[in-house]
């Protein structure tokens, strides 16, 4: 009898906002999902900053004990407040290179509140997933429903017969960081040992 092997989940790469934003929530729950990480030995891969929620997310690693990966445009260095106390600062010289090598290094990835950037980062990432350059489970951090304008826009775009219906399961939504690892792993899971199916 042959065991096929589950895929692990061993870093995750979070797109999420260089500012903190209005809401005391929002920079709490990047903290509690960087002591979730580090609790569980999941590697942190982001965007190399020490501010915003940023800065939360990977203090909150450190301090619990966990690894940091961060890659920084080298433009970015000042504006981004470059984070060069993590286990590793990779200075690339753009912004698609650096989506390029945060994708290389991550099993799977998460969208916690965020502006432009996080938007360009997250669906450049679910256009590859859409395409079938990879399957590695995406996860939505609906906190306080700051992205419900995001569902509400992918629904529309399916109902204008831009895309396909299956589009949603590209992605997890979930509401609160306390579920984004298992969702994560449950993605990866229903992932191993079959190519994607959705199109």
């Amino acid at each position: 009898m042959t065991v096929i092997a589950q895929p692990e989940l061993k870093s995750l790469c979070v797109f999420c906002g260089s500012s903190s934003g209005v809401e005391p929530a929002f920079r709490d729950s990047a903290s509690r999902l960087g002591a979730s990480m580090a609790g569980r030995g999941i590697s942190l891969v982001y965007g190399g900053g020490h501010i915003g929620l940023m800065g939360a997310l990977a203090e909150a690693v450190i301090e619990g004990g966990g690894r940091v990966v961060g890659v920084i445009p080298e433009h970015l260095m000042r504006m981004e407040v470059a984070y060069l106390e993590i286990h590793e600062l990779i200075v690339v010289d753009s912004m698609h290179t650096r989506k390029r090598r945060m994708f290389d290094a991550a099993d799977g990835f998460v969208v916690l509140p965020g502006g432009l950037g996080t938007m360009d980062e997250a669906f450049e990432i679910l256009t590859w997933k859409q395409l079938r350059l990879h399957n590695k489970p995406v996860v939505v951090v609906n906190q306080n429903g700051y992205w419900d304008d995001w569902v509400r826009l992918v629904e529309n775009i399916v109902t204008q017969g831009f895309a396909h219906p299956e589009i949603t399961r590209l992605f997890t939504v979930v509401d609160d960081v306390d579920q984004v690892i298992d969702a994560a792993r449950d993605e990866l899971s229903l992932s191993s040992g079959a190519e994607s199916q959705l199109f």
